[in-house]
């Protein structure tokens, strides 16, 4: 197919390839499917990577993708697989494969510098699903009624705003069941030091058995808002002046030991802020942390970071997270596992390029460019050449992409891709 020239409007996506070299998806696939270079499994995988990359949902043989330019060849197949060749693949993996998978793709992150691994915001994501199943329904806004929803855990470096990982699970699994869990997973990727990793989260995540937790975890303390409740309220407006420190002006801060009663014995701290310069417009909100932190730098600094999980949504859920899809968990895990390397290829491609690459979410990033491109592909000797037509900022993506087999080899890369047959990539812009 590559001799004859394959051309079409998806040449944009073998842009990618490099990012999958520097990256070392090969090895992620063929360990995660546990099947050699030579067989189909890791190329099949692939494909879901390119499937989340593009933003489109059931873009399987005889559809949307089919005859659109190489995308199955970017792959190293001949074909698109349909939904049963996929479906067997996913069934194959289990949670824990997809948990290795996100924990190795994780540890590649970190050595190359994707994460900070001082801040990190947790989130639950939930989607409404329209699945047969009998499930617990969910009332994600006040006023509205309640429905059924699948739904994710993600954690986010805050400095970052990259994901580090996430868990899924059932829709009757809550916040304080499913973060410890998410917390074995970046102890994992980032291996904390003692104190090292302060966790904000909203006031779901205050619960006496979560914070329990965190506190037996020596890398990790957490930060929550508590719930705006009237015992909460009394007590702020009963704490005396005197023990408000004032930082600027209609800001001032304390702090104070509190704990928990009941089942859950323990203790906490509240971090308290005070709004206002006149005692009649005084308003209060705290915030319990497991650990005794600068109250000042946490709320100010730290804590409106929190915000960034909910850009991250925003900018990247199009990948395959805004959808519910099935409710086989096992499978879900395992393509939201390989959207998460499509997330990490996307963000090393905007990173690269730059300006106006770098502010395109994903939707944009899969229309431009790489729904956009026009240009053919074809094999010269050992390497595979990919032409484009008029294509925009030609001069940014020339010096990223000619000559790419050299541009590699001076990284310490490989040029030669190993999915593709070692067969080399290179690039012309005419």
């Amino acid at each position: 197919m590559l001799s004859n020239k394959v051309s079409g409007n998806l040449a944009g996506i073998w842009l990618l390839v490099p990012e999958h070299l520097r990256l070392g998806t090969w090895d992620l696939l063929c360990g995660w499917t546990q099947q050699p270079t030579l067989r189909a499994e890791p190329r099949l995988a692939l494909q879901l990577v390119h499937e989340a990359v593009v933003c489109t949902a059931g873009i399987r043989a005889e559809r949307t993708l089919h005859r659109r330019g190489g995308f199955e060849l970017v792959n190293g197949l001949p074909f698109v697989a349909a939904d049963t060749t996929i479906h067997q693949v996913l069934d194959e993996r289990t949670v824990e494969d997809s948990q290795a998978l996100q924990i190795t793709l994780g540890k590649l992150r970190r050595a190359s510098g994707h994460f900070r691994g001082q801040l990190l915001a947790i989130d639950p994501h939930r989607v409404r699903s329209y699945s047969c199943r009998h499930m617990r329904e969910r009332t994600e806004k006040s006023g509205n009624r309640p429905v059924k929803m699948a739904q994710t855990f993600w954690v986010l470096d805050a400095d970052t705003k990259q994901p580090v990982c996430f868990t899924t699970a059932t829709a009757a699994r809550d916040v304080a069941a499913a973060t410890p869990q998410l917390l074995d997973l970046v102890e994992a990727i980032l291996q904390p030091e003692e104190g090292q990793i302060l966790v904000v989260a909203d006031t779901e995540h205050f619960v006496a058995e979560l914070l329990k937790d965190v506190q037996q975890r020596p890398g990790f303390d957490l930060l929550v808002p508590l719930p705006s409740k009237k015992p909460f309220r009394r007590q702020y407006e009963a704490i005396p002046e005197t023990q408000f420190q004032r930082h600027w002006a209609g800001f001032a801060t304390t702090k104070l030991p509190a704990y928990f009663t009941g089942r859950h014995q323990g203790s906490y701290w509240q971090f308290v802020e005070r709004y206002g310069e006149r005692s009649q417009d005084w308003s209060f909100s705290g915030f319990g942390c497991t650990a005794d932190r600068d109250e000042v730098k946490a709320l100010a600094e730290a804590y409106p970071k929190r915000w960034h999980i909910e850009e991250f949504f925003n900018t990247d859920q199009a990948l395959g997270w805004h959808r519910a899809g099935t409710m086989n968990v096992h499978i879900r895990y395992a393509q939201m596992s390989l959207a998460l390397i499509g997330q990490t290829v996307c963000h090393q491609f905007r990173t690269r390029l730059g300006t106006p690459y770098s502010s395109w979410d994903a939707n944009h990033l899969a229309r431009d460019p790489f729904f956009a491109l026009e240009g053919h592909v074809r094999v010269k000797n050992d390497t595979i050449l990919v032409t484009y037509y008029n294509a925009p900022n030609v001069e940014q993506l020339r010096a990223h992409y000619q000559n790419l087999p050299d541009k590699l080899a001076a990284e310490n890369i490989r040029p030669e891709i190993p999915w593709l047959y070692n067969y080399k990539l290179d690039f012309r812009f005419r």
